[in-house]
């Protein structure tokens, strides 16, 4: 792909006045265009980004993380990006990791690049990680390819993918169809690099719903994999190893 690609930085946040700031800081580090999607915040988080040379989006009333997703995809592509990167305004993710998913983006046209929480799994709380596990399932049998971390919120989305900003979803099931649709409809491929779990510290509690949002993504999921058809041939191939690179090799994980 072209070294002269051009791509931002987009941050859905509500309520994250503890830590945008310095989330935001750290993208701009980066020297590329930064986005932020406030969903409809009513702490400090918008008069904090405000502060800062950014694009500050605003929804008047929260709409939920697809949405704000879709309102910084719709931004992006009004501004002719040929990619984007999303980050989560809590402090999970960190910038440092994003020139690892750019350069792997750039090495593997039309992929999305999911920034994996694979290193140090061990600070993941039990139940997440069964839930992470079993989503990882689920919706690598939809996709009709494996995927490593689909629960993951810092990914590489090139324009192919950028394109499908419409579909029919909502709330944290958004990034779930983006994977699903991108692969069965756009043909992408999906690649994982490794990155830190962070679970430790003063994180924000999730707005992540344990029960509503992992039955709706339950449901969708459902839907893709048993209205597409060929439920053998995409569950074989879902249960071959996931892609993964990392800054020295790839390899097919085991």
């Amino acid at each position: 792909m072209n070294e002269a690609l051009r791509w931002c930085v987009l941050i859905p946040c509500l309520n994250e006045e503890k830590a945008i700031g310095s989330v935001v800081r750290s993208a701009l580090q980066l020297g590329v265009s930064v986005i932020v999607i406030d969903d409809g915040s009513d702490d400090r988080t918008p008069d904090i980004v405000n502060a800062l040379p950014v694009m500050l989006l605003r929804h008047g009333v929260r709409k939920g993380k697809g949405e704000a997703l879709r309102t910084g995809f719709r931004e992006a592509l009004r501004q002719g990006f040929d990619a984007v990167v999303t980050m989560d305004g809590d402090g999970q993710h960190l910038a440092e990791d994003i020139p690892r998913l750019v350069d792997v983006g750039k090495r593997f046209p039309d992929h999305i690049v999911i920034g994996a929480r694979l290193l140090h799994r061990e600070q993941q709380p039990k139940g997440r990680r069964r839930a992470n596990a079993l989503a990882d399932w689920a919706i690598s049998w939809a996709c009709g390819q494996p995927v490593a971390d689909t629960q993951s919120g810092q990914r590489w989305y090139p324009r192919s993918a950028l394109d499908l900003v419409e579909l029919d979803a909502q709330n944290f099931v958004f990034e779930a169809a983006m994977l699903i649709v991108a692969s069965r409809e756009k043909g992408l491929g999906i690649v994982s690099v490794p990155i830190a779990s962070r679970y430790e510290g003063s994180f924000r509690l999730s707005h992540f719903s344990p029960v509503r949002d992992v039955m709706r993504i339950a449901l969708y999921t459902a839907r893709q994999v048993f209205g597409r058809g060929q439920l053998w041939a995409s569950y074989t191939r879902s249960r071959a190893a996931p892609l993964i690179v990392d800054d020295t090799y790839s390899q097919r994980a085991a």
